[in-house]
Order: structure tokens, then sequence, then C-alpha cells
């Protein structure tokens, strides 16, 4: 059967933090292109703001990790379980869950604890571990590819291409560093962090002009920031990002979405 050439609509579901906030979930993006339905990170609030977005947890076929924080996984315990109920039935499509090294360990370790409750039947779920250097997937839809970033020992950035030839990249958390640039390169969209404003910079995250740095160097097409910690409601992040990038830029919010083609790119 020949694949039909679909844009990728991505939706912000998360673009915060750890910090509980009614504004702000924690860290999820939503990729849907053809017949794939991509949740990125399922950090928690996820399941609610799928619902917002009129998406049932039951379509979702792969989930992406870019680590294992809770911010980012958080949600994932109750997210098996929802898919257990009433009777484990109505889950049509298997899941695939995507992430870098000790996926197999880290899924087994939430087994030990929730046991049968979290257990879906093996042939609705797959457990797949990437090496993180430049690991590829192919489905009919998308190209899937994936680097290790400055972040945990596991940490990956995503890059996904639709068949109709757009492409984002996810940077999940991370320091500056080249692998990042190198996936992102010539991206029509970057979906990158920007946890803490540029005078409260840490290891193992960026900030407004780190990010617009790393967009620059790469040629994105777009830069989409996220993943804010609230400092940044108390400077103006545009502004920082500005420093060090001129291109077209959108700061993330909850439930926005971009549409991803190989022509344009363009918020919803």
């Amino acid at each position: 059967m020949e694949t039909a050439n679909t844009e990728i609509t991505l939706t912000i579901l998360g673009s915060g933090t750890c910090v509980p906030s009614l504004a702000r979930s924690s860290c999820s993006v939503l990729a849907e292109t053809g017949r794939d339905k991509i949740l990125i990170d399922c950090g928690p609030g996820t399941m609610r703001r799928l619902l917002e977005n009129g998406t049932e947890i039951f379509d979702i076929s792969h989930i992406l990790l870019s680590h294992f924080h809770p911010d980012h996984t958080g949600e994932l315990v109750p997210f098996l379980f929802a898919n257990k109920y009433p009777d484990g039935n109505r889950r049509k499509i298997p899941l695939s869950i995507i992430a870098g090294k000790g996926i197999p360990d880290f899924y087994a370790g939430l087994k030990t604890v929730f046991g049968r409750w979290i257990d879906l039947e093996p042939n609705r779920i797959n457990i797949i571990e990437l090496e993180g250097n430049n690991s590829v997937i192919k489905t009919d839809d998308i190209i899937l590819e994936s680097v290790h970033v400055e972040h945990n020992e596991e940490s990956l950035a995503f890059r996904i291409t639709g068949n109709a030839g757009g492409s984002f990249v996810y940077s999940g958390d991370t320091d500056f560093c080249d692998s990042l640039i190198d996936i992102a390169r010539h991206a029509d969209l970057f979906v990158c962090e920007s946890a803490f404003p540029d005078e409260f910079k840490i290891k193992g995250h960026l900030t407004p002009s780190a990010a617009g740095e790393i967009a620059a160097r790469a040629k994105v097409k777009k830069l989409l920031l996220t993943h804010f910690y609230p400092e940044c409601d108390n400077f103006d992040v545009e502004k920082q990002c500005r420093r060090t990038y001129q291109g077209p830029l959108i700061l993330g919010r909850d439930l926005m979405k971009v549409c991803i083609g190989a022509k344009s790119t363009k918020p919803l």
C-alpha cells in the first residue's frame, strides 16, 4: 500500500518543569503524522493535556523518553495503568517505548514496584533501547534519529522527519553540545529547552541565549523555546534569545500547535 505524504502536527502538551503550575504542565510533546501519534516525554499532566487536545491514550503509537527524570517520565506509570482499563482491549495497536541506555532496566524497575498493573501483554508493548549515537528507526510515516546530549548518561535528543520532508528536533534536557547542533542542522523546527534565564545558568540546562546560539549555528528555520522554570517569568526570554538568534522564534505554551510541512512551518 502506498504511503501518503503527510505533514507533521506538533502539539506542546507541557512547556513547564517539575514545579507545579496551573499554566504549564511538565514536559511533553505530541507529534502526529500519518498513522503515527508519537508522545515525546510523559511528565505529570500529560494525559490531561492529551484529553484537552482530543487525543486518546490508546491511539499513541510511540513514547519517546529523552531521559528518566520524573518531570519527563512521571506519568508513564499512570499511562500504562490506564491502558489496562477496563479490560485491556481498547488498545488496538502496539505501544513502543523508546529511550536511551537503561530503558529495559528502568521499565523492569517500574514493574517490580507496580507489577501486573502496568504490565501490558507482550504483543501490545515494545521496549526499544537506543544507543544514542546516530541511532535511526524508520516507520511508514517517519524517520526517527537520535544522539546523546549533555545531561544524563541516557539523555537523547530526537529528530523526526516526515515522509513529506518536514522535520523537527526535540532537544530534551541538555547543556550546550556539538551533537545537538549536528542533529538540529537545517531542521524546520527546533524545540529546545530554555530552563533558566541567562543570569541563572546551571550545569545540564540551557538558557535563552545558549539555545539561540545552538539554533543559529545549526541554521534551523524556526526555534521554539520550552521547559521554562518559574524564574523565566521574571525576565524577557525573547530578548535574551535575540542576543544570539535572529530567526523566527516561538515561546512555547501548553496546547500550542505547529504544523510542519515540506514547504512551511507555521503555528495553528
